[in-house]
C-alpha cells in the first residue's frame, strides 16, 4: 500500500519555512511522503529539508513587490500556478494539504480547493497573515501557533503552538549558564533577512557596556548583506569579538550557547528562544501586518522571559542599559531563561501531526490500520 502524500505549501521567509520544516520532519517519521510547494523564493530556505522531501517549485506572485507590468500579471502568475498544482493533485491524489502562508501557499491551497480536498492552514503569528486570511473559511482545520490569534468572525482555531525544527528540539531547555565574569555569547538575529535597525543600533550599544563585561562577551550577529561589512568593522574597531554573517546555519547552537538574545519577534525566532530556554530582548518589527509581531512577543514578556523593546525606542542608549541590566544579573537572567522554557510546546509539530492524520482519517484520504491490522 502507498504511504499517503502530505503536500505542504509554504514560502517567502524563514518564518513560514521552518515551522514547515519541523512537521515535514514528523511526517516522514510517521511514514508518510512529502511534498513541499513553493516558490524560488521560498526556495533559498530548503536547505535544512530532508532529503526525502520531493520540492516542487509552483508559479506564484504578490502584488507587494514589482512595477505596474509585475502587478498586472500577479493574477494571470498565480492563475497558472493553482491550474498546474490541481493537475498535479488530480494525478497524485493527496490526503492533506497544509499551508504555512506566504504567497508561495497560493496555488496548492487553491487548488485543493477547487478538488474539495482536505486542507488545514497554521498560522505562526497573533495574527493572521493576507493568504491565511484569504483561506481561512475555506479550509477545514486553522492551527494558530501564537495564542490568542485574531481570526476573523465565525472562524475557530487551535493552539498549537509553532512547531520548531529537529535541531532546536535536540537542544530543548538546554542547561542554561548565567551571565558571569567568565566568556559569555550574545546572539543578535534579525529573523530569516536580517534587520537594519539591529545592525544601526546593537553593535553601538553593546560597545557601551563597561569594560569589565564587555572583554568577556563574544557576539554571533546577523546582519544583512548590504548592513554586513559595516556592522563587522565597527565591531572590530571597538575591540569586540564577533562573528557577523548574513544567515547562521546552526542557530540552535548559538542560541543554546548564549547568556541573551537579542532578536526581532517573529513568531519562528520566539518559538526557537522559548522551546531552548533563553533570555530575551525583543524589538518586534513596527511595519509588520496588524502589528503582529508584538503579539507575538507578549507571551513570553508576560511570563518573565523576555523584555519588549519598542522600534521606537530602540537606540543605543537604552538597549546599553537593559542589555547590562541582564548580564550583571546572574540570578535574574537564570529566572528569565526558565521563565522562557515554560511558555515553549515543543510538541507544537507532534500536535499538528495528529491534526493532519486526524482530518486525513475523517475524510476517508487515509485507512488507519486497528491493533488486528485491518483496515479500518
Amino acid at each position: 500500500m502507498k504511504a499517503p502524500l502530505l503536500i505542504i505549501a509554504a514560502g517567502g521567509t524563514g518564518g513560514h519555512m521552518f515551522p514547515a520544516q519541523a512537521l515535514a520532519e514528523v511526517m516522514l517519521a510517521r511514514g508518510w511522503r512529502v511534498r513541499l510547494s513553493t516558490d524560488a523564493r521560498g526556495a533559498r530556505y530548503t536547505g535544512g529539508f530532508p532529503d526525502a522531501v520531493e520540492i516542487i517549485q509552483v508559479s506564484s506572485a504578490t502584488f507587494a513587490r514589482g512595477g505596474l507590468l509585475a502587478k498586472l500579471l500577479v493574477p494571470f502568475r498565480i492563475g497558472l500556478g493553482v491550474m498546474g498544482a490541481a493537475v498535479r493533485m488530480i494525478r497524485e491524489k493527496p490526503s492533506v494539504v497544509v499551508g504555512f502562508g506566504g504567497y508561495p501557499s497560493i496555488p496548492a491551497l487553491g487548488a485543493a480547493t477547487l478538488l474539495r480536498l482536505p486542507r488545514m492552514i497554521h498560522e505562526q503569528n497573533g495574527v493572521l497573515g493576507r493568504v491565511n486570511e484569504l483561506f481561512s473559511k475555506r479550509v477545514d482545520r486553522i492551527a494558530c501557533g501564537t495564542w490568542p490569534t485574531t481570526l476573523p468572525e465565525g472562524v475557530e482555531g487551535v493552539h498549537v503552538g509553532n512547531p520548531v525544527r529537529r535541531s532546536v528540539l535536540e537542544r530543548a531547555g538546554a542547561g542554561y549558564i548565567p551571565p558571569g565574569d567568565y566568556p559569555m555569547e550574545v546572539l543578535v538575529m534579525g529573523g530569516s533577512q536580517g534587520a537594519r535597525i539591529l545592525s544601526d543600533v546593537v553593535p553601538p550599544a553593546i560597545a557601551g557596556l563597561p569594560m569589565d563585561m564587555l572583554r568577556n562577551l563574544r557576539v554571533s550577529h546577523q546582519a544583512r548583506d548590504e548592513d554586513g561589512q559595516r556592522v563587522a568593522d565597527f565591531y572590530a574597531e571597538a575591540g569586540i569579538d564577533a562573528d557577523v554573517r548574513p544567515f547562521f546555519d546552526d542557530v540552535p547552537r548559538r542560541m543554546s550557547e548564549a547568556q541573551l538574545v537579542i532578536s526581532r519577534a517573529g513568531a519562528s525566532s520566539v518559538a526557537d528562544i522559548s522551546v531552548i530556554g533563553r533570555p530575551a530582548i525583543l524589538i518586534p518589527f513596527a511595519a509588520a501586518t496588524g502589528d503582529h509581531q508584538t503579539a507575538n512577543a507578549r507571551g513570553l514578556v508576560e511570563a518573565g522571559g523576555a523584555i519588549m523593546v519598542p522600534e521606537a525606542m530602540a537606540n543605543p542608549e537604552s538597549m546599553s542599559a537593559q542589555i547590562e541590566m541582564i548580564l550583571s544579573n546572574p540570578q535574574g537572567a537564570l529566572q528569565m531563561s526558565q521563565a522562557a522554557f515554560s511558555v515553549g510546546k515543543p510538541e507544537a509539530a507532534e500536535t499538528l501531526a495528529q491534526m493532519v492524520e486526524a482530518l486525513a482519517q475523517n475524510s476517508g484520504a487515509i485507512a488507519v490500520p486497528d491493533q488486528e491490522g485491518n483496515e479500518r
